[in-house]
C-alpha cells in the first residue's frame, strides 16, 4: 500500500493561460548608431534585418522590466499576484549577482506566497525557465507559475565595437502557466548545451574566476565578447537539431506547425533555420527588425506579439526554437 505522503498523482498538463511583454521607450536606429561607431544603416541591415532597438533608461533595471511584462501577463491570465507559487526568471543581466532578480519581481507585484528563484541560459532562458516551470504544474507541486525572461542587455554591451553593439535591445517577457482542463498545452521540450564552446559568446569579468578589479574594468572584460562566424553556424545547426528532435517526440512535421518563433538573434539566422526546416516565410514570426537580440526576452517578447497579431489561436500547433551562450540550445512544441 503507498503511504499518501509519498503518493505521486498523474501527471497533468501545463498551458500558458497568459503572455505579457515590455520594452523601453527609447528607440535606438541604426542612424544612431552611425554617429556612434563607423557603421551604415545598410551594413547593419544586410547582415542582420535589424533596424532599431530598443533601450533601457540609465534608471530603469531588468528588474522593472521583468515586473512590467509579468503585469501584462497575470493581466491577460485572470491571475492575481497572490495566487503565484512560483516566480523564475531567466536572465544574464540580473539587477545584482543578489539576490535574485526574481525575489525582487515577486516583492514588487505583491506576490507574497511565491517562492522565486533565476536561471541563467543566455538567449535560450526562456524555454529552459519554461521546461522548469511545465514541471512544477505538471507534478501537481504548484498550480500557478510564472516564467519571465528579461534582459538588460546595453548594460553590457561595448558601445565601441561595432560587431556586437548593433545586435542587442533591453526588454522583456513572460507567461504564465497552469492546467486547462481539456487542453493539451506544452507537448514537449528539448534542452541541449555543450560547455566546450563557452568561449564563443561571452561576458568574462565580474565572476569568481575574475572578479572585478581595476584592470579587468580597465581592458573591458565586463562587456560581451563574441565570435560571430562561429556563433551563427552553431546557432543554425543547434536550432535545426532541436527543433527537428522536438517535431519527432510528437509525431509532427513542420507543416503542422501554425507559428515558427525562433530565437530573434539575427534575420540572416532566422532565414536559415527555417529553410534547413523545410519552414514556409508565412511560418515565421519575426520581430527582430524593431528590437534586435534581447537574449532570453526575445522568444517571450515575440510570443506575446504573435498572439496579439492573431498569428496564434486556441488550438494552434507553436514551435519555439532557442540559441544561446553556454552554449545552450532548446525547442518547444506548444498546442495553443
Amino acid at each position: 500500500m503507498t503511504h499518501p505522503r509519498t503518493s505521486r498523482p498523474h501527471l497533468r498538463t501545463v498551458s500558458i493561460t497568459g503572455v505579457g511583454s515590455y520594452v523601453p521607450e527609447r528607440i535606438l536606429s541604426n542612424a544612431d548608431l552611425e554617429k556612434l561607431v563607423e557603421t551604415s544603416d545598410e551594413w547593419i541591415t544586410s547582415r542582420t534585418g535589424i533596424k532599431e532597438r530598443r533601450i533601457a533608461a540609465e534608471d530603469e533595471a531588468t528588474s522593472d522590466m521583468a515586473t512590467a511584462a509579468a503585469r501584462k501577463a497575470l493581466e491577460r491570465a485572470g491571475v492575481s499576484p497572490a495566487e503565484l507559487d512560483l516566480i523564475i526568471v531567466a536572465t544574464i543581466t540580473p539587477d545584482m549577482p543578489f539576490p535574485s532578480t526574481a525575489c525582487l519581481v515577486q516583492h514588487r507585484l505583491g506576490a507574497t506566497r511565491a517562492a522565486a528563484f533565476d536561471i541563467e541560459a543566455a538567449c535560450s532562458g526562456f524555454v529552459y525557465a519554461l521546461d522548469i516551470g511545465s514541471h512544477f504544474v505538471a507534478s501537481h507541486t504548484y498550480n500557478t507559475v510564472l516564467v519571465i525572461g528579461a534582459e538588460k542587455m546595453s548594460s553590457v554591451v561595448d558601445w565601441k565595437d561595432r560587431n556586437t553593439c548593433v545586435l542587442f535591445g533591453d526588454g522583456a517577457g513572460a507567461a504564465v502557466l497552469q492546467n486547462r482542463p481539456a487542453a493539451h498545452g506544452l507537448l514537449t521540450t528539448c534542452l541541449g548545451s555543450d560547455g566546450a564552446k563557452a568561449g564563443l559568446l561571452e561576458v568574462r569579468g565580474g565572476g569568481s574566476a575574475c572578479p572585478a578589479t581595476a584592470k579587468s574594468v580597465s581592458e573591458g572584460m565586463h562587456f560581451l565578447r563574441m565570435d560571430g562566424k562561429e556563433t551563427f553556424k552553431n546557432a543554425v545547426n543547434a536550432m535545426v537539431t532541436a527543433a527537428t528532435e522536438a517535431l519527432e517526440r510528437c509525431g509532427l512535421n513542420i507543416t503542422q506547425i501554425r507559428c515558427i518563433i525562433p530565437h530573434q538573434a539575427n534575420q540572416r539566422i532566422l532565414s536559415a533555420v527555417a529553410e534547413r526546416l523545410g519552414a514556409g516565410p508565412d511560418q515565421v514570426f519575426s520581430n527582430v527588425d524593431r528590437y534586435g537580440n534581447t537574449s532570453a526576452a526575445s522568444v517571450a517578447i515575440a510570443l506575446d506579439e504573435a498572439v496579439g497579431a492573431g498569428r496564434i489561436n486556441r488550438g494552434d500547433l507553436v514551435l519555439l526554437v532557442v540559441f544561446g551562450a553556454g552554449l545552450t540550445w532548446g525547442a518547444a512544441v506548444i498546442e495553443w
